[in-house]
Order: structure tokens, then sequence, then C-alpha cells
């Protein structure tokens, strides 16, 4: 039997939680209100992360093992307290998405299932402008964790040589996160072409480790850095927020002093608590260190002028400027063949 809801203090609000005892991570035995408690003991990481920011929910309301859900719109029958934020698609239709201000919405969406919380690069005064340049290191099959911590490595000097400051974390599954404040002056495809041109100049100083090739048939066996995550509309796990595994690992902020040492799995729903109150939250000064994009945007220009222009977008979305054919060169090559 279902076990009787309860309700918990959030600050001035009263969360319901539904079925507890209902267990999540099988494996584990963590329930339903052990994720509702993890959230509220990284409630100043996990806001800040969601600050005001149009987020997406990706639910498992039968547990991690179960069917995923992965919602836009925030339920229309909500309490009062809970804020949404519209955002508009190139279709032209349109969604409110949860807006996080306090940590008891996050605790009313980990009520409804929502394992991991995936936020826009942009916030609700404009959503169409990023505020977040998102630099994402995904290791390919034949690389690990290891090959990403010298990737992201790399991209440390790289920062450091342009006066940037980065804030790295776990993916909380293969990868790493580095995300950089900027002001939001400039539209998606502005940001996400800086994206490009930044990951193109890794690859440069790392081609055999590192790729930038949008195709996986032609990405071979290196660590891809995923400029497409600055694309409108994609959206990546935040700091903190608990992943759909069996061992119930968190997307976790780290130093880079720390990096090297950690593993994905040093990071999960009953570890990061005790960490955060030791140490607080290893992203609290990321909105007071913000970068100049026209760094980024005057390599865009060295690339044009040397013949190195736009990348394919993901399939979803229509012919941009500038990008060159969607056609897998595989498939290509087989349309030019006599």
């Amino acid at each position: 039997m279902a076990s009787e809801a309860i309700e918990l203090e959030v600050g001035e609000r009263l969360v319901r939680v539904s079925s507890p005892d209902k267990v999540y991570f099988p494996e584990r035995g963590e329930t339903k209100l052990d994720l509702v408690r993890y959230y509220l003991s990284v409630a100043d990481g996990i806001v800040r992360a969601l600050y005001e920011r149009p987020t997406q929910l990706r639910r498992f309301p039968d547990g991690v093992e179960g069917e995923a859900i992965y919602q836009k719109r925030v339920p229309e029958k909500r309490p009062e307290w809970v804020e949404a934020v519209r955002v508009t698609f190139p279709s032209g239709r349109h969604a409110d998405e949860l807006c996080v201000t306090e940590v008891a919405q996050v605790a009313w969406a980990a009520n409804l299932g929502t394992v991991d919380f995936h936020p826009w690069p942009s916030r609700r005064r404009d959503t169409e402008h990023p505020d977040e340049l998102r630099i994402d290191i995904d290791p390919q099959p034949g690389t690990d964790f290891g090959d990403a911590k010298k990737v992201a490595t790399i991209v440390r000097e790289v920062l450091d040589e342009i006066g940037y400051t980065g804030w790295p974390k776990t993916s909380g599954n293969r990868g790493i996160h580095i995300a950089c404040r900027i002001e939001p002056q400039w539209a998606f495809p502005v940001v996400r072409r800086a994206a490009l041109a930044f990951a193109r100049e890794i690859e440069r100083r790392a081609p055999d480790l590192v790729t930038t090739a949008w195709w996986k048939e032609e990405r071979g066996a290196k660590v891809f850095i995923d400029y497409n995550q600055n694309a409108r509309d994609r959206t990546i796990a935040s700091a903190y927020s608990v992943r759909a595994r069996r061992d119930a690992t968190v997307s976790a902020p780290v130093t880079w002093d720390e990096l090297p040492e950690v593993e994905t799995e040093d990071f999960t729903l009953a570890t990061m608590p005790a960490r955060f109150a030791s140490l607080g939250d290893a992203q609290a000064g990321i909105d007071n260190a913000v970068c100049d994009l026209l760094v980024l945007l005057g390599w865009v220009e060295r690339d044009e002028a040397a013949g190195v222009g736009e990348a394919p977008y993901p399939p979803n979305f229509p012919k941009m400027p500038g990008e060159p054919p969607r056609v897998q060169p595989s498939r290509a090559k087989k349309h030019e063949s006599p």
C-alpha cells in the first residue's frame, strides 16, 4: 500500500509529499522523500543554478527504472506560489515552464517525480538572450571520464588566457560541464557560434583527443565538445541535479583544483548533502564573474576569414544562415558516387 502523504515546512511554504516511502532508486532503497530532502539540503545551490530560468523537468513517477517523462510545460494545477515563465518555440507554439525563485518550488517538483532539472541558459527577464555560455565535454565511445578531465585541463588553460572564469561540474554521467557567465546582449545563434569557435580552438590544441565533428561517424574515439548545447531550447542537467542512474549520482560543482582527482561516482544523493553542509556551493560566485563574449566573437571572425564557417545544427532546427548541408557524410558520398 502507498504510504500516507506528509507535509514539509519549507520556509513559509507547506510542501505536500505524496507516497513518501515510494522507492525511486531500487538498487539503493532511496525513496521519494529522500529525493525531496536531498534538494532541501542543497537549497542555496539548486536555487542559484535554476534562478529565474525556464526549466524543463525530467520526471520518473515510477522511479528511475520506470518510464521517463521529459516535461516542458509546468502543470496548470499547481500552488499559487509555484512560478512559471513563458517561452516561444520556432514553430510559434509556446510553453509555460517552471521558473524557480525559492527551494519550495524545487521540492514541489521533486514530489512530482522530477529527478533532474534542465534549465535554459537565459532568464525570465529576457529569455531570448543567454547569460551563460556552456562548454559541454562529452566522451565518445573509446574514451572515458579521465579523458574528459584531460580536455577540461586544456579548457581551463584557454579560459585563463582570455581572462574568462569557468565553473566546472561533473555532468553526473560521463562528462563535464563548464559554465561561463556572459552579458545577456546576444541572441542564441551568436552565443552558439562563439561556443563553436571556442570548441575549435580546443580541438586545434589537442587534435588527437578532441573533436567538434557533429556527425558521430566522424568523431572516432575522441572527446566531443558539444557546441550545440548553446543552441536555443537545448538544455543540460543543472548543478546539483540528481541523475536517473541506479547509483543516484549528482551533477556536482567542483573546484578546478579538485577536478583532476574526482570521479563521477564520488557525488551522490547520499554523499552530496554532507559535502554541501561542509563546503557550501562551489559555484557561489558564478553570478559575479561575467566574461566578455567579444573575445570569442573575434575568434569567430578569425575562423571565417580563414574559411572555417558554420557547423551543423541539431536536426529539429530549421536551416540556419551559413549552415553547411545537414547531410550525414556517408550518405552524401553515396549520392556523389557515379
